[in-house]
């Protein structure tokens, strides 16, 4: 029960955020997809720096253990491809489809409503992608650290200075 309540006080704080970052409007979804408006790409790449540090520093603590899906290429590949064109005919992703539906906005109930479908459709499914597209490009359950051979402590640096030039080349671009 502990951390059913974290996860609504974390989901009602994300939400929040994403409310008063603007992310939830369509012209920044429309903005993002067209790669006019960067807004939505530096709230999540925000996100990524800030979890990235937070939950490498939880580990280190020991507080907290890093629990992974495993790195399936077919998995992903698929999967990018389905969100990418879901948010393109919508015009929101899974979780500004909540956000929006939170605000008011009735549009945004069809992403629901895909949602829904999608994993109904997904389950149903499951038996056959379990002997096929989910055995593509299997790679386990593997960090980007693990993979280069190092400590997290040195990526996650690198990461945050390259997550940094790119928010400074968002703004000298006006993105």
């Amino acid at each position: 029960m502990k951390m059913l309540a974290y996860g609504l006080i974390t989901g009602i704080a994300f939400g929040f955020l994403l409310q008063k970052g603007r992310v939830l409007r369509y012209d920044k979804q429309l903005g993002a997809l067209r790669l006019f408006d960067m807004t939505i790409v530096k709230f999540m790449l925000s996100n990524v720096l800030v979890g990235m540090l937070g939950v490498y520093a939880l580990v280190g603590l020991g507080w907290a253990d890093l629990s992974l899906k495993p790195t399936v290429l077919g998995a992903n590949i698929i999967g990018g491809l389905l969100f990418g064109i879901g948010w393109g005919f919508l015009g929101y992703c899974p979780g500004t489809s909540a956000g929006a539906v939170g605000e008011g906005r009735l549009d945004a109930v069809w992403g629901i409503a895909g949602m829904i479908v999608g994993a109904a459709l997904y389950a149903e499914a499951y038996p056959f992608l379990k002997e096929t597209v989910l055995t593509w490009g299997d790679f386990g359950k593997v960090t980007l650290p693990q993979a280069l051979g190092v400590s997290p402590w040195l990526v996650i640096p690198v990461m945050i200075v390259g997550g940094l030039a790119l928010f400074r080349f968002f703004e000298k671009k006006g993105l």
